[in-house]
């Protein structure tokens, strides 16, 4: 059985580490996921990560931001991010299932809310290889214009829009009424920064085949990946990124957001960065030594 979820290979030190970090999680109760409303159900407390799936299938959760009384951002049309990104999430699924050996699921699948912990959640519990939220966000100026790529970063934004961008992110729970201390068990542990190191580079490993599958349709809002603190990508051990299409706020960019050609056209470019992105991690694999 291959394990999908690290592209940097495993040291003794860290997988004593993960250990220690599964030994101080609570004790939580078995979960099955269920399809109500073709949605997920999880419950509120983060389980150790799943083992990959017996079939050797990479599995990829796309997670589409907001959703149900959490709009997200708002054009000045009136568009909300929370349809739009649903739909390319939906356009990047049927892409990538395409592609043998992948496995693509949801964290939504209609318009419902979904607090930013248990997003991260579902991921672990179908033993994930990456995660990807999908954005469209805004921004106070109408100028701000282009796709990014977010990675974590534990020690302070790389930016200060990453650093707006992630604390209004993080601030999407309060639509949904989640109580501050229910948002972020991850933190609360001790070995957190440690255990957290490798993930993080292959996340941004992740980001720059992303960014550049977006460089040749898309103007980008930075050349690079950005890191800050977005609560949905603390996983410990899945690579994860979050992507902001374009920004809503911006009126040409909201115009372009609601035609089919360019939500397939970003989906398909994000689709190309997930497996260049898994290209790399089969040959690191396969290389002797």
């Amino acid at each position: 059985m291959m394990k999908m979820t690290q592209l940097t290979p495993l040291a003794s030190r860290r997988q004593l580490l993960l250990s220690g970090l599964a030994l101080a999680l609570l004790p939580v109760k078995p979960l099955q996921a269920k399809t109500e409303d073709a949605t997920l159900k999880v419950a509120s407390r983060q389980s150790k990560p799943a083992p990959p799936p017996g079939n050797g299938k990479k599995i990829v959760m796309i997670d589409p931001g907001h959703g149900g009384i959490d709009s997200g951002a708002i054009g000045h049309e009136g568009s909300e991010e929370k349809h739009i990104v649903l739909e390319i999430a939906n356009y990047i699924r049927h892409k990538l299932s395409s592609h043998k050996g992948i496995e693509v699921r949801l964290t939504r699948e209609s318009d419902h809310f979904i607090p930013l912990f248990q997003r991260v959640e579902i991921a672990h519990q179908h033993g994930a290889s990456l995660f990807m939220s999908i954005h469209a966000d805004g921004f106070t100026s109408p100028d701000a214009n282009g796709a990014s790529v977010f990675a974590l970063s534990n020690r302070g934004a790389s930016s200060a829009m990453a650093r707006y961008l992630s604390d209004k992110e993080n601030a999407a729970d309060e639509a949904g009424g989640v109580k501050a201390a229910e948002k972020d068990h991850y933190l609360q542990q001790v070995l957190f920064d440690l255990v957290q190191t490798d993930t993080i580079k292959n996340s941004l490993t992740l980001g720059k085949h992303v960014l550049n599958q977006i460089r040749p349709v898309h103007h980008l809002h930075s050349q690079h990946t950005e890191q800050a603190a977005f609560a949905v990508l603390k996983s410990p051990s899945i690579p994860s990124v979050l992507i902001e299409t374009s920004f809503i706020t911006n009126p040409a960019e909201e115009r372009l957001l609601g035609t089919t050609a360019f939500r397939q056209k970003i989906a398909g470019a994000i689709v190309d960065g997930i497996v260049s992105y898994f290209d790399e991690f089969d040959r690191h694999n396969r290389r002797p030594g």
